[in-house]
């Protein structure tokens, strides 16, 4: 039975959450527990950023949370340069503010330092000056946006003996490299070019990066959460030393297993049975992603499930009671064209006809928004995954 009390800082911890109340705790800060009628430039910035490396799928997310959202209430800020797309936390592409990529990208050099120097194609560069290689990068880049195979060509013509690859690389991960539109636009297409973030948004990095705030936003739309849990979603490392700095203004618990959780002392933590309606989330909602422990919404079937695909294409998950419940995907087959489209969803094992209601209408709503363009719509429920 979970204690119900808890002390400060330094003091004794005394409350032990359950799974149920650190999944209800996440959903909440997710924005999952309901839409809410909010901007999107103010829900990506709650979430410190979105994962977006697949240029359209993560416009799910943000329908999933916000209440009448329309692709071009996503679009229109991309396009006008409010969000942008670049590579911050893991090294992967994220959906941010501006202020968010000039404020976050400096705190993420350190990893993005370790991924580079890790790169067997980059030690082939060794004896070569790297700041000459960024300096020229940074010049190529502001002439015109520019896709990493002509910019690798273009280096490799002032540093022959460079791999054009490597010297690619080298500017992806030392230099704030965002992806322009139309790459990114609802319902548009084009190759990924880059142009540096300082150009495209006309101004500079943050000349004061703080690991601190990053940290305290964390916890603010995951918490509570692990040093491990942390350094998951940042890629840093040795985060328990500014941890223990941050530790007397927070709230420190511990999870079933005895491990210690931080959080920011008035954040939401509803009780475990708090109601969490049916939802469909994209394949890289930062939801699955941002833990080390991800047993408080990933369920052993889910997680089996994404770490045996190897195409590296993953699938919609469907929560049901705020765990993970099933897969789900879009068929628009060739067959189609515009005269229907169907939502496959395969749960993990048999759902009870009140949750299937629930998954039902929910996917209806979800054909809705995601293929608007079908003159037919279909929600079906395939037997369970092994049965």
């Amino acid at each position: 039975m979970a204690q119900t009390t808890f002390l400060r800082g330094d003091s004794a911890v005394t409350r032990v959450l359950g799974v149920r109340e650190l999944n209800r705790a996440t959903l909440e800060r997710q924005l999952l527990l309901r839409r809410h009628d909010l901007p999107v430039t103010e829900v990506v910035e709650r979430l410190v950023g979105m994962q977006a490396q697949t240029p359209h799928s993560w416009y799910a997310g943000l329908w999933a949370r916000i209440e009448g959202f329309r692709p071009e209430h996503a679009s229109e800020p991309l396009a006008g340069r409010e969000l942008v797309r670049v590579a911050l936390m893991r090294s992967t592409i994220h959906l941010v503010t501006a202020a968010d990529c000039l404020a976050l990208r400096p705190v993420v050099q350190p990893a993005m330092d370790r991924w580079l120097y890790a790169n067997s194609d980059v030690r082939s560069l060794d004896g070569l000056d790297l700041a000459k290689v960024v300096a020229a990068g940074r010049e190529l880049l502001d002439e015109r946006p520019r896709t990493t195979g002509e910019l690798g060509a273009l280096l490799h013509e002032r540093f022959p003996e460079g791999r054009p690859a490597a010297l690619g690389r080298v500017v992806r991960d030392l230099v704030p490299l965002v992806q322009v539109p139309p790459r990114g636009i609802w319902g548009a297409s084009g190759q990924t070019r880059h142009a540096t973030a300082e150009t495209w948004l006309g101004r500079p990095l943050d000349p004061a990066p703080s690991v601190e705030r990053a940290i305290l936003r964390y916890l603010a739309a995951f918490g509570p959460a692990t040093v491990q849990d942390v350094q998951t979603w940042s890629g840093l490392t040795r985060l328990g030393e500014v941890i223990d700095r941050l530790r007397p203004g927070l709230a420190v618990f511990r999870d079933e297993r005895g491990r210690e959780l931080f959080d920011l002392p008035d954040a939401p933590r509803p009780g475990a049975d708090a109601p969490a309606p049916a939802r469909f989330l994209y394949d890289f909602d930062n939801l699955l992603l941002s833990h080390a422990d991800r047993s408080r919404v990933l369920t052993e079937a889910c997680a089996r499930t994404r770490s045996g695909i190897k195409n590296g294409v993953l699938p919609g998950t469907v929560l049901v009671d705020g765990f993970t419940a099933a897969t789900w995907r879009i068929d628009r087959g060739k067959d189609r064209g515009k005269e229907g489209a169907v939502l496959e969803v395969r749960p993990f094992a048999a759902l009870s006809r009140r949750d299937a209601e629930a998954v039902e209408e929910e996917g209806a709503r979800l054909l809705h928004f995601a293929a608007a363009g079908a003159a037919a719509h279909d929600v079906r429920i395939l037997p369970p995954i092994g049965g």
